[in-house]
């Protein structure tokens, strides 16, 4: 008997009820750092430790001798590299004068000429260019969310903007005529005597359409247009990039930019978006600065007022075409390349106060070749370089 089997129909499988699929764009980008010798060789980055203490100390001693005791329980603060403030003004005969006292033949120390002149240029230029030096300090506070910025955050910024250490502190300064003001609240920072300060605008940044970041002035200028906005890539020398972190490299470009001014609240954490906007961040915040360079260090206590990742500092290491890492004595700073890269071919501005701070670096120059000569015994004198008003001839060159 022959069986019939009849085939069995095979039903469709229904529809499954979800899709997942898990994209991966990340790409570990790791770069060996390279040494690039043409930023070591621009004075005022290569003088940049040294720089902020003398200037402070500069501010607190007086034309007149004054005793060392008077400042030399204020090394720490001024954070003065050896820590022995009687070494650190010896190491500069050109700015500080040192005399012995009248008792027990203790040091006394007194400004320089050309030291004093250079403080009084100081306030001069800002005075000249107030509105440009505070506006920068504007921008920084409107990238932050809540427009508003602890004031010991923007104590500590005060220097890297060009702005007076006593901008705060000083009633004659008159800080509302910039547009700014002192707030109490449970949000701010304890400043020491119970009460919670930040620094705000009087405006709320409400009165005042955003202004445009240095990448998107950078893609009008080239493209008439910021519908894209790319960032400027500078090659390191002797840096190869393998093919994959090459292709990375290209897509990043693409992404879309997301401005410092901006609302990035809608924007996934640990995207590649995120990492873009984090670089922007980070590229506007060094171009405001006198020197478009800071440590590193300093840059950790905006993190969270600037909404910046927890580990924002590898964004410098997976992006050597934008930013340079430069070490100098056990110390981190951290250079926008465009600046001192571009020639010229950037919407970064150079700051009133550049000039002034390169004046301070050839004094410290001029105490270098004071040392030498004292050593040989050919003793050198600068100060007939240097005319009544403390100006100096300026013979610093830069990348720029």
């Amino acid at each position: 008997m022959e069986a019939l089997a009849k085939p069995r129909a095979l039903r469709p499988l229904p529809p499954p009820l979800a899709v997942y699929l898990k994209s991966m764009s990340y790409v570990d980008v790791k770069m060996r750092w390279k040494k690039d010798a043409s930023f070591d060789a621009v004075p005022v980055l290569s003088h940049a430790r040294d720089l902020r203490p003398l200037v402070s100390l500069a501010r607190l001693l007086s034309p007149s001798p004054t005793p060392v005791s008077a400042v030399s329980k204020r090394g720490r603060s001024l954070e003065v590299p050896d820590r022995r403030v009687t070494s650190f003004l010896r190491r500069f005969p050109a700015a500080f004068v040192e005399s012995a006292g009248p008792q027990h033949n203790l040091p006394w120390f007194r400004l320089s000429d050309a030291a004093a002149g250079l403080l009084r240029e100081e306030r001069d230029v800002f005075a000249a260019r107030r509105a440009d030096v505070a506006g920068r300090l504007r921008r920084l506070v409107l990238m932050c969310p809540r427009r508003r910025l602890p004031l010991r955050v923007a104590q500590g910024m005060l220097w890297h903007l060009g702005i007076p250490e006593d901008y705060f502190r000083d009633p004659d300064h008159g800080i509302g005529q910039d547009g700014f003001r002192i707030l109490t609240s449970g949000d701010g920072v304890d400043d020491g005597d119970g009460r919670e300060t930040e620094l705000g605008l009087i405006d709320d940044g409400k009165l005042q359409e955003m202004p445009l970041s240095v990448l998107q002035m950078n893609a009008v200028r080239k493209f008439g247009s910021a519908a894209e906005v790319p960032i400027l890539l500078f090659q390191s020398k002797g840096l190869r990039l393998k093919q994959k972190i090459k292709d990375w490299l290209e897509g990043f470009q693409r992404l879309h930019y997301v401005s410092p001014y901006e609302d990035f609240s809608h924007i996934r954490p640990g995207s590649d978006v995120s990492e873009k906007r984090a670089v922007g961040v980070l590229h506007e915040l060094l171009s405001l600065f006198v020197t478009c360079s800071a440590e590193r260090r300093r840059l950790l206590c905006l993190r969270q007022h600037l909404g910046l990742p927890q580990k924002f500092h590898l964004v410098f290491e997976r992006h050597p075409h934008v930013f340079y890492l430069l070490l100098k004595e056990k110390t981190c700073f951290v250079v926008l390349k465009e600046a001192y890269m571009a020639r010229g071919d950037t919407a970064i501005e150079e700051h009133p106060m550049l000039e002034v701070r390169k004046k301070y670096v050839e004094l410290m120059e001029q105490s270098q070749e004071i040392i030498r000569g004292r050593r040989s015994g050919k003793p050198i004198e600068l100060e007939s370089n240097v005319s009544g008003s403390g100006d100096i001839e300026d013979g610093i060159e830069t990348l720029s």
